[in-house]
């Protein structure tokens, strides 16, 4: 299949290295072509395990420096649940970008594995995929290993730099990710695509950290065209998550 990217010329505009502090992270961009596939191993188990993660918000104790968040909500060893891959802005952390959403994941019984990239944003924004792959790989599995997962509702999401991982991520992953959100991603970094994932992508029309012109509505008619169904939602605002949009994008990770 034909790898999925947003060509490097759209976002000249935006590649000036950038830093932004932002609601739920910043944004440092770069245009370097992937050194990796970008693929994941872990796969949840043929049957799932009965929960024995306990109830809320706790660190996988994976790195000493930069964790993984796993949350887990009440009632999770009554049926398996879906999970989101959460990932943050650049300049952020998984527990940083847990704790933003904390009020929208309350109302969603969804569990939530939030890592935290090994530098100050995701490898592929910079270079290309390596140790953050291998540091999500690990996590999930930890996850499959603890947490009863339904294999059907497992997706990727991210915002700002997380959101154009997640983005990439997913595509390369859609074999494991059914469902992908992208809160103002800035681009796709190329790579095989495998299966056919859904997509939800929101931005705000006056972003100034990633032009909505160059960024998500280049995105959008791109993965329309390979025949991914996407929904989109616009909002009027900068660089931001409004909690509506993070709850209808939890709502439809569950459904």
């Amino acid at each position: 299949m034909t790898p999925i990217h947003v060509s490097r010329r759209r976002f000249t505009a935006i590649a000036t290295g950038a830093l932004a502090s932002t609601a739920l992270g910043g944004c440092v961009e770069s245009f370097q072509l992937p050194l990796f596939d970008g693929r994941l191993k872990a796969r949840p188990r043929g049957s799932a395990p009965a929960s024995s993660a306990p109830d809320g918000d706790r660190p996988l104790g994976l790195n000493e420096r930069r964790d993984a968040m796993l949350h887990v909500p009440a009632g999770s060893r009554e049926r398996p649940l879906p999970l989101l891959v959460l990932l943050h802005g650049a300049t952020g952390s998984g527990e940083g970008v847990l704790q933003r959403l904390s009020s929208s994941l309350a109302e969603v019984p969804t569990v939530v594995l939030s890592p935290s990239s090994r530098d100050t944003t995701w490898d592929a924004i910079r270079g290309g995929f390596g140790p953050d792959v291998a540091a999500i790989d690990r996590a999930l599995t930890k996850v499959f290993d603890t947490v009863a997962i339904d294999p059907a509702r497992i997706a990727v999401g991210g915002f700002s730099d997380g959101a154009t991982y997640a983005l990439s991520l997913g595509l390369i992953n859609g074999d494991l990710f059914s469902r992908v959100v992208a809160f103002s991603p800035g681009f796709v970094v190329e790579g095989e695509p495998h299966g056919r994932p859904k997509f939800f992508i929101s931005h705000g029309t006056s972003d100034r950290i990633l032009p909505i012109d160059q960024a998500s509505r280049a995105i959008v008619p791109d993965l329309k065209r390979r025949g991914y169904d996407v929904t989109y939602k616009e909002f009027a605002g900068g660089h931001d998550v409004p909690p509506a949009i993070a709850r209808d994008a939890l709502a439809w990770i569950a459904a």
